[in-house]
């Protein structure tokens, strides 16, 4: 995914979860908006090198949106709204060879109740895909799991919903599949955080015990494009159903 032109920075604070204030390297201090629902945790430190994009759409109450931060481990993603996007590219580009060969890619198809998943692959001899997408971004060298990107970063009732949603599409006969895209490039596994949010991981293991499959993708980072990069290994302590895609 090609990034717009990005504009270099120092972090100020990040605050109310959607704002962040930044000085840019022009000398310029502004306030951003920060599309992270998340802890951020390890990601907010004061004064770290930020990237920031601008929007000139008169009707944005800020034009500058928060989209990369430096880290020991090098660039991290903290755009929530870009995995979609990302994930989509690389299934048409056949970069996920697990979703690859379906005739069709929609996005944000309604389904379940009051849902919505984020990638439905439809195929007239494979049948229906359904496909979630998590950002990742957190890792704790100082957790229970050094070195492994981990989901969730806060307690996320939704995610646990979608799950319980996905395994009913499995027993209606559909293939599903969950999808975390890592947004960092210094991770070596996936696990889950348990300790964050107990809720979540009872429900991917309800889910895979149920059918529903699992992958981890992590990304390439750069100040111009984010592309998925290479499958992490999943270090989840549940086994799907699913010996193998398709």
């Amino acid at each position: 995914m090609q990034l717009p032109p990005l504009y270099p920075g120092r972090l100020i604070k990040r605050y109310k979860r959607f704002l962040a204030d930044v000085r840019l390297d022009s000398g310029e201090t502004l306030t951003a908006h920060c599309p992270n629902p998340g802890a951020m945790t390890g990601l907010q430190d004061p004064d770290s090198r930020v990237w920031l994009s601008r929007s000139d759409n008169p009707k944005r109450k800020l034009s500058h949106t928060f989209e990369l931060i430096e880290t020991s481990g090098g660039l991290v993603g903290i755009n929530t709204g870009h995995p979609n996007a990302i994930v989509a590219e690389a299934i048409t580009g056949g970069v996920i060879p697990e979703l690859a060969g379906y005739a069709s890619l929609r996005r944000e198809v309604k389904y379940g109740e009051k849902s919505r998943i984020d990638i439905l692959l439809e195929d007239p001899k494979r049948g229906k895909c359904w496909v979630e997408i998590k950002n990742v971004h957190l890792k704790r060298d100082d957790g229970p799991h050094p070195g492994a990107a981990e989901f969730p970063d806060s307690v996320t009732a939704r995610g646990a919903r979608h799950l319980d949603e996905m395994a009913n599409q499995v027993r209606a006969g559909d293939r599903a599949v969950m999808v975390y895209l890592v947004q960092r490039m210094d991770c070596d596994r996936f696990c889950v955080a348990g300790d964050i949010d107990q809720t979540y991981r009872d429900a991917l293991s309800r889910a895979m015990a149920a059918g529903v499959e699992a992958l981890c993708v992590d990304t390439e980072i750069t100040t111009e494009t984010i592309v998925v990069r290479q499958n992490l290994p999943l270090d989840l302590g549940v086994r799907s159903r699913r010996s193998s895609p398709g």
